[in-house]
C-alpha cells in the first residue's frame, strides 16, 4: 500500500502531472502560476509542454514575451513531431524572427498578411520588448508548414499553400497551393477555405462560379477570420454568389473592421460616410476610414484627405487635407499626389510652392495620372518644374498621341509650337493640331490661330475663322473673344459688331477681363452699335480693377473729362497712375493735363477717338 502511494505521489509530482495541473490553472486564468510547471514538464522532454512553453513566450503570458524563446522551445515540441507546434513555428518564421537574442519585431504582423487569421491574431498578442525589425524566414517557414502538412495537419497545409502564393518566387507553386487549399478546407480548416475561396475567386467567369467561394467564405467568417468578413461582406454588398444586401454587406465589414482588418475598415467606413446598409455617420465614418489610413492603406488616406479638402458635412480643412494626402501621395496613390500638388500650387493648407507643386505633379505623372500631365505641361509652360520636364512630358504627349489619344496629340502640337522639350516645330505642330481638332476644343482654337497668322501653313482667314467659331460655339472663352475680335474687323469673313459684342459680354460674366475692356471700347463709340458712354464706363472699370492696363487708361481718361456721367479728377489720377505704372506711357500726358479746379475745360482728343478694340488682347 505504502509503495502504491508512493508511487500516485510520484506521478502527481512528475512531469505528466505538472503538466495537467498547469492545464487546470490556464484554465482557471492563472497563467503566471502555470509557467513554472510547463517549465519543469517542458525540461523533461515533454513535446505538448514546450509547444505551451513556446506559446506562453510567444503570447507574453506568465512570462516576458520572447521570439527567440518562442521558436526555440516550438522546436523542441515540433522536432518531436508535435503537429501543432510545426504550424504555429512555420508561422513564427512567417511572421519573422529577430536577428538576435532579445531583439524581436516592432510590431504585429498585419491582419490581411495571408489567409492564417487565427495563427496571426496569436502572434498579433507577442508585444516583443525590442525596437529591432525583423524579417520573414520563408524557408524555415516552408520546411515546418511541410512538415505539419505531411501530419495531416490543416493549418499546417493552409500554412504551406500560402507560402507557396505568397513567398519568395524561388518557393512559389500555385498550383501544388491550390491543392492545399482545397485539401485544408476539407479538413475543416477555416483558413484552408479562406485560401481555397481566393483561388476560386481568380477564375470565376459568370455568376455561377461565386457559389462555391461564397460558401467557402461563409464558412471561414463563421470560425471569426476577419479577412474571410470583409471578402464575404464585398460579395455581399456586389451580389455575387448570393442576394445583394448592402445592410448584410456593412455588418460584415465592421466585423471585420473591428477585427482591424483595414480593408473592412475602409469600405465601413464608406458605408457610414454614405449611408449604404447603415445609418449615415460621417463622423464615425471618418474615424474608421482614419484608423485604416493609419494601417498603411493609401486609398483610406486619401479620402480622409478628400473629406477635409472638399467640407461638407465635417469642416473643410486644407492643412488637414494635405497631412492625408501626403500620407497617400507616399505610400504611392497617384491621385493623392496630384491633390497634393494642387494644394502646394494654390496654397491652400500649406505654403504655396510651385516647385513642390511640380514635383509632386511628376510623381502622380509617372505613376501614370493623366491629368497631372497636364498640370506639370502648364507649370513648365510658367517656366516652373525641373530641367528635364520639358523633355519628359513632350515624350508623355508624343507617346500617347501616336497611339491615337486626341487630347496628348493637342498638347503635342502645343509642345512643338513653343518649343517645349523639342526644337519649334510649327509645321509638325499644325499637324498635329489638326488631328486633335476633330474632337479638342483647345486645339481648334489654336489650329484657327496658326491659320489666320500663316504659322507652319499658308495664312487661310477663312478657315483660321471657321476653327476659331467652332471653338466658340463649344463654348471656350478664348474662342469666343478671338471670334468677337474677328467679327469687329471683318477678318475671314464679315463685320458684325452686334454679335461681337453678345460673344464679348458672355466672356465677360465668365471672368474674361479682355472682353471687359472690349466691351467699354465698343460702347465708346465709334463701331456699329449705339453709342453708351455710361456703360463703356462700367466695363472699362470691372477691366481696370482686375489689373487690366488699357482699362485702367481709359477709366481714368473717362473720370478725367466725364464722359461717363462721372467727373472725378482725384480718382482719374490714381488709375492713370496705375497705367503708367504698367508700362503705359501715353498716361503721363493725361496726368499732365488733370485740371486743378471742378471746371471741365474741354474733352482730350485721345479720349475724343474711338478705342481700338485690338487692344482686348493686351
Amino acid at each position: 500500500m505504502a509503495r502504491l502511494v508512493r508511487a500516485l505521489t510520484g506521478w502527481a509530482t512528475g512531469p505528466t502531472g505538472k503538466l495537467k495541473k498547469a492545464q487546470n490553472l490556464i484554465e482557471q486564468g492563472r497563467r503566471a502560476d502555470a509557467f513554472p510547471l510547463l517549465a519543469a514538464a517542458a525540461a523533461a522532454g515533454l513535446a505538448e509542454a514546450e509547444y505551451l512553453v513556446g506559446r506562453c513566450y510567444l503570447e507574453g503570458a506568465g512570462v516576458p514575451s520572447s521570439g527567440i524563446e518562442a521558436a526555440r522551445w516550438l522546436e523542441r515540441a515540433a522536432k518531436q513531431g508535435y503537429l501543432e507546434a510545426r504550424s504555429l513555428l512555420a508561422a513564427v518564421y512567417i511572421h519573422g524572427l529577430p536577428s538576435a537574442p532579445g531583439a524581436t519585431p516592432a510590431g504585429a504582423p498585419a491582419p490581411e498578411r495571408g489567409p492564417t487569421d487565427a495563427l496571426s491574431s496569436l502572434l498579433a498578442a507577442a508585444q516583443f520588448s525590442s525596437r529591432a525589425t525583423a524579417e520573414p524566414d520563408f524557408g524555415r517557414a516552408a520546411q515546418w508548414a511541410r512538415k505539419a502538412a505531411d501530419g495531416g495537419s490543416s493549418e499546417g497545409q493552409a500554412l504551406l499553400a500560402y507560402i507557396l502564393t505568397s513567398g519568395p518566387d524561388e518557393l512559389r507553386d500555385p498550383a501544388e497551393a491550390e491543392k492545399l487549399y482545397k485539401l485544408a478546407a476539407e479538413n475543416g480548416s477555416p483558413q484552408g477555405c479562406l485560401g481555397y475561396a481566393l483561388c476560386l475567386l481568380r477564375t470565376v467567369t459568370d455568376q455561377d462560379g461565386y457559389q462555391e467561394p461564397a460558401r467557402l467564405l461563409r464558412q471561414a467568417a463563421e470560425s471569426g477570420l476577419g479577412t474571410a468578413e470583409y471578402l464575404l461582406g464585398a460579395l455581399t454588398e456586389n451580389g455575387q454568389g448570393m442576394e445583394r444586401d448592402a445592410a448584410a454587406a456593412a455588418a460584415l465589414y465592421r466585423k471585420a473592421a473591428e477585427k482591424g482588418v483595414r480593408s473592412g475598415q475602409s469600405r465601413y467606413g464608406i458605408c457610414l460616410m454614405e449611408g449604404r446598409g447603415v445609418l449615415k455617420d460621417v463622423v464615425e465614418g471618418e474615424s474608421w476610414l482614419r484608423r485604416a489610413a493609419l494601417q498603411g492603406d493609401p486609398e483610406a488616406a486619401a479620402m480622409v484627405g478628400d473629406i477635409y479638402a472638399r467640407g461638407g458635412p465635417l469642416p473643410p480643412n486644407h492643412a488637414e487635407a494635405a497631412m492625408w494626402f501626403r500620407r497617400a501621395a507616399e505610400a504611392g496613390h497617384k491621385s493623392a499626389a496630384r491633390a497634393l500638388g494642387m494644394l502646394h500650387l494654390t496654397g491652400a493648407g500649406v505654403a504655396r510652392d510651385p516647385q513642390q507643386a511640380a514635383d509632386w505633379f511628376r510623381v502622380s505623372a509617372e505613376a501614370g495620372d493623366v491629368q497631372a500631365r497636364h498640370d506639370l505641361a502648364a507649370l513648365v509652360l510658367n517656366g516652373e518644374g525641373a530641367p528635364e520636364d520639358p523633355a519628359r512630358i513632350r515624350a508623355w504627349f508624343e507617346q500617347s498621341a501616336t497611339a491615337g489619344d486626341l487630347v496628348a496629340a493637342y498638347n503635342y502640337g502645343i509642345c512643338l509650337a513653343q518649343g517645349v522639350g523639342v526644337e519649334r516645330d510649327d509645321r509638325l505642330a499644325v499637324e498635329w493640331l489638326r488631328r486633335a481638332a476633330e474632337g479638342v476644343v483647345n486645339a481648334q482654337y489654336w489650329l484657327g490661330r496658326m491659320l489666320l497668322e500663316g504659322r507652319g501653313c499658308d495664312q487661310d482667314l477663312e478657315e483660321g475663322r471657321a476653327w476659331i467659331k467652332r471653338a466658340a460655339d463649344a463654348g471656350m472663352l478664348e474662342a469666343q473673344v478671338a471670334l468677337a475680335e474677328l467679327l469687329v474687323n471683318g477678318r475671314g469673313g464679315s463685320r458684325d459688331h452686334h454679335e461681337a459684342a453678345q460673344l464679348f459680354e458672355r466672356a465677360a460674366k465668365h471672368g474674361q477681363v479682355a472682353a471687359m475692356f472690349a466691351l467699354g471700347a465698343l460702347y465708346g463709340g465709334g463701331h456699329d452699335i449705339p453709342w453708351d458712354r455710361p456703360r463703356a464706363q462700367q466695363w472699362f472699370r470691372a477691366a481696370a480693377e482686375r489689373g487690366h492696363g488699357h482699362g485702367q487708361l481709359m477709366l481714368g481718361r473717362y473720370l478725367a473729362r466725364g464722359l461717363g456721367d462721372e467727373r472725378n479728377p482725384a480718382e482719374a489720377r490714381i488709375w492713370l497712375e496705375r497705367a503708367l505704372a504698367q508700362g503705359l506711357s501715353e498716361a503721363r500726358a493725361d496726368l499732365a493735363s488733370l485740371p486743378d479746379s471742378n471746371t471741365v475745360e474741354g474733352e482730350p482728343a485721345s479720349v475724343r477717338k474711338r478705342a481700338d478694340v485690338s487692344a482686348a488682347g493686351s
